[in-house]
């Protein structure tokens, strides 16, 4: 087993926080992005703003969610 003692860079409740802003803020930018192209989709819902950011968040929680209920299954 490694006992190892030293103090990692996460481990400082300063750095958790850059990484969470940090988060925060490029997921702010992507967002913003979406204003500055035009969007071809193939459906037309594809272009509504944000989107593919709703989406992919619907269907993480979904995800989540059903694999909860595959867990008792299984």
């Amino acid at each position: 087993m490694n006992d190892d003692k030293r103090k990692r860079w996460l481990d400082s409740p300063g750095n958790v926080n850059k990484i969470y802003y940090g988060l925060w803020i490029a997921c702010a930018l992507s967002i913003l992005a979406d204003f500055f192209y035009d969007k071809h989709g193939y459906f037309h819902f594809e272009e509504w703003f944000g989107f593919h950011a709703w989406f992919g968040f619907v269907a993480c929680v979904g995800l989540v969610l059903v694999s909860k209920q595959l867990r008792k299954l299984l």
